[in-house]
């Protein structure tokens, strides 16, 4: 169960009903109109499937723990929790890849395995809602409130709120050993100290996961690239919106295999990190 506090409750479900009443209903409809073509498809073929002959050459990635770390984007509940703000859109997905539990499956073995651990949250604070100008996706998201926090140093119903972590992640990342890095602010770790953070730490392979996977997901795997990292991502340790515009973790999980240094699932990543510890 969420720790929401009630008297945050009445204006998440308003935040969250100003998206289901738009996007999530013209999404609905469009897949309702679908669903013909759409099941006789669904039967033989799944679109999130590997390819059967593969054009790209195979990873040949391999875990060193000394210099390796797990990076969870944005794990919080506006993007997790069914009272989360997005969930209207972003749900289906996260529950057809085990997306809350496989995120906690990746925390509990790094940390038993004693691998730097990265957290990069996503925080809107009032003066970001000032911005002059502003993406298709960050007008929505600061429409609905997501993320929103009273200022970068005031905490004041933050506990339980929709940028808050998920309450089943709150034992790893506040166990005093996990870092935090500053919000990064549109979708990519160039806003953020997180390389700062893991070059400081010696690291330079990367296990990424989190939320969501077209947006932070994608553009933290990218900046990492660019930034000489090695890369993994853990494939249904993330999830996306599902909208007319199209599906988010079909885009993304065709980037991840062209540009990512290895695509994992959860259970390859969790075996690997056992078989490296």
């Amino acid at each position: 169960m969420c720790t929401c506090h009630d008297e945050h409750k009445e204006e998440r479900i308003s935040r969250r009903a100003a998206l289901l009443g738009g996007v999530a209903a013209t999404a609905a409809a469009t897949a309702a109109a679908a669903v013909p073509a759409a099941s006789a498809q669904a039967a033989t073929d799944n679109p999130y499937a590997d390819p059967a002959e593969p054009a790209l050459p195979p990873s040949d990635m391999k875990l060193d723990l000394s210099r390796t770390a797990l990076v969870v984007t944005d794990p919080q509940v506006d993007f997790l929790h069914p009272e989360g703000v997005t969930w209207g859109v972003i749900g289906a997905s996260v529950q057809e890849h085990n997306t809350v539990e496989n995120i906690e499956s990746l925390f509990k073995a790094a940390k038993a395995a004693g691998i730097t651990v990265a957290v990069s949250p996503h925080y809107y604070y009032p003066t970001d809602h000032g911005w002059k100008f502003e993406g298709a996706l960050e007008k929505l998201m600061h429409k609905i409130g997501m993320f929103d926090r009273k200022g970068p140093l005031n905490l004041e119903g933050f506990d339980g709120s929709g940028a808050d972590w998920m309450p089943q992640y709150k034992k790893y990342i506040e166990d005093g050993k996990t870092i935090v890095t500053s919000p990064h602010k549109v979708y990519g770790n160039d806003t953020n100290d997180l390389s700062l953070q893991l070059r400081k730490q010696g690291v330079d392979q990367v296990i990424l996961a989190g939320m969501s996977a077209n947006l932070c997901t994608e553009s933290h795997m990218r900046e990492l690239l660019e930034s000489g990292f090695e890369v993994a991502v853990v494939r249904d340790a993330t999830a996306a919106a599902k909208l007319p515009e199209g599906d988010g973790y079909l885009a993304a999980l065709i980037n991840f295999r062209y540009m990512a240094n290895a695509v994992w699932s959860t259970k390859e990543a969790v075996s690997l990190i056992e078989a490296a510890s």
